[in-house]
């Protein structure tokens, strides 16, 4: 089968690899489309590399090439001998971190016990931690990562319930953590910044309006117009990064009392310079973004003094259930298919075919009005 192999940082060479064998609890899933996701993008370009040996030494590229892609869905192309409730051709989308339900393993490692899946004492990933990923014909997941897709949902669509299931965990730690402010208590959070437009910040400001139904002001900040405009489409408060500083944004929109919470979805070191006057005191700070370099970690000591809840969510935890299978996943389909997050006008970067990843990666997700990139493989 093809494949789109990641030989060294920036060089994509599409190359023939072995189709993968299921074994007896995966299913092996001929791949209809596969999202372009900001670690791919830091991957590529050298910035990060999450293949690690058992000593927690980086592996580099020219030692083992990469298939990147952690964002897929498809069809159920063959089922391993012991797999149960799917048929071949099953439309489904994909966890793709490996877990204790994942790998059978028994009795669950503390992690998976509690529901936080990403973090499992024996986590593996396809496409960041050297299991192949999705940018390619084929690839053979254990069955329990496999969510159904319904209602006819076109997989252009489906495909990004792994970014969306990222946004639901990430929330539910930002409603578990032991904050000042909360959504339902004496103390409510009134405003939430968003510092990005890109897919999360969009995401985030979709959830926290459609699915949540929050009502309080949502701002979302950025240097990019047209991402700017459909964050305001889906209620948010816009806030051009290029005609206004976000320190007087931020005062003139909340009267000088600052958000009681700040989301980072744009990974900008230079973000942390303006928190302490941002953010209020005691408020939470939700560390979603991800490349903060540049600065010295010496801009933390008036975070510091604000006394936040730091939260740092990675992944799409959120438990599972009585089969074993991934319940953010199921919520983040349900919410697509019912309309409340608008996946589709998200998506300014259909592709056809694996040709279009080194493209895709190297050229097109640096143009000002790129948000989302989706690789449609028929």
């Amino acid at each position: 089968m093809q494949a789109a192999v990641l030989e060294a940082a920036s060089t994509i060479a599409i190359r023939d690899i072995p189709v993968p064998k299921p074994g007896p609890q995966e299913l092996l899933v001929r791949v209809a489309a596969v999202g372009l996701c900001g670690t791919d993008i830091h991957i590529f370009r050298g910035e990060g590399n999450y293949n690690m040996d058992a000593s927690g030494r980086v592996i580099p590229l020219e030692e083992q090439p990469q298939v990147l892609g952690h964002e897929f869905c498809g069809e159920a192309a063959e089922l391993g001998s012991q797999v149960k409730g799917f048929k071949l051709g099953d439309r489904v989308v994909l966890d793709q971190g490996h877990n204790c339900h994942s790998d059978g393993r028994t009795p669950l490692c503390e992690y998976c016990q509690t529901g936080d899946s990403h973090q499992c004492a024996h986590y593996r990933e396809h496409g960041i931690t050297g299991l192949q990923g999705a940018m390619a014909e084929f690839v053979a997941v254990p069955a329990v990562n496999a969510v159904k897709i319904r209602d006819g949902l076109p997989f252009l669509e489906a495909v990004l319930a792994e970014p969306l299931g990222c946004i639901f965990h990430s929330t539910q730690m930002l409603e578990r953590a032991a904050a000042r402010y909360t959504f339902d208590g004496d103390r409510k959070i009134r405003n939430i910044l968003i510092c990005g437009s890109g897919p999360a910040g969009l995401l985030f400001t979709q959830y926290f309006r459609q699915v949540r139904g929050f009502e309080g002001r949502v701002i979302v900040a950025d240097v990019q117009e047209r991402k700017l405009e459909l964050a305001k489409r889906f209620g948010a408060v816009t806030v051009n990064l290029r005609q206004q500083p976000l320190i007087e944004a931020v005062r003139e929109l909340t009267h000088g009392e600052r958000v009681e919470c700040l989301i980072d979805a744009c990974g900008n070191s230079a973000l942390f310079e303006q928190v302490p006057w941002i953010l209020r005191k005691q408020g939470t700070f939700v560390l979603y973004g991800h490349g903060h370099r540049g600065k010295d970690i010496g801009i933390l000591n008036l975070v510091q003094f604000l006394e936040p809840v730091l939260v740092a969510p990675i992944g799409a935890s959120g438990g599972f259930d009585g089969n074993g299978s991934p319940v953010t996943y199921q919520l983040a389909l349900e919410a697509i298919c019912s309309g409340k997050v608008d996946a589709r006008s998200m998506i300014t970067h259909p592709y056809r075919g694996l040709e279009s990843v080194q493209r895709a990666l190297s050229e097109d997700c640096r143009e000002p009005g790129y948000i989302k990139g989706i690789i449609q493989m028929s």
